[in-house]
């Protein structure tokens, strides 16, 4: 059984959730907010964890045998909890490519599987979709489900 037959896809919240992450994916890739990939995202959260203020983990059914991507999961998802990050999982890497334009005319495909949220000021910025999902993290911890999921859906 797959996540995505766990977790619907079509309620209204994770409708709700999904823009917001995709609101808050454009809004950070815009202000150089944005890291890109599961080795970069491993360099930054050793160097500064207290910016990161969101971490995406991105990946579709054809991921689900990659044991050293899950291996890399794993150890992020652990750090993460440790020190308070948020972390989501989402399906959907075409639409992720989509969102943040990938890939770039004449550049190289970027590693989406890891996406991270950084925030060098925790007050600086405030940003509506941030809160709407950090919230939707909180409730599902409140329900035990430390990693919540969001299938980020074509338009």
């Amino acid at each position: 059984m797959t996540l995505e037959e766990l977790v619907p896809c079509d309620s209204s919240k994770m409708q709700a959730v999904s823009e917001a992450v995709e609101r808050v994916l454009v809004a950070a890739q815009r202000q150089d907010r944005l890291t890109v990939g599961v080795y970069e995202s491993a360099k930054l959260m050793n160097v500064d964890p207290d910016s990161v203020v969101l971490c995406v983990l991105a990946t579709d059914e054809e991921d689900e045998g990659d044991i050293a991507l899950q291996i890399h999961f794993t150890l992020i998802q652990a750090f993460c909890c440790d020190n308070d990050i948020h972390i989501l999982r989402v399906s959907g890497m075409q639409r992720l490519a989509t969102i943040l334009g990938e890939p770039e005319p004449g550049a190289e495909p970027r590693d989406l599987h890891c996406l991270l949220v950084t925030n060098p000021h925790k007050d600086a910025w405030k940003s509506q979709g941030l809160a709407e999902v950090a919230s939707y993290c909180a409730e599902s911890r409140d329900r035990n489900q430390w990693v919540p999921y969001v299938c980020l859906q074509e338009r």
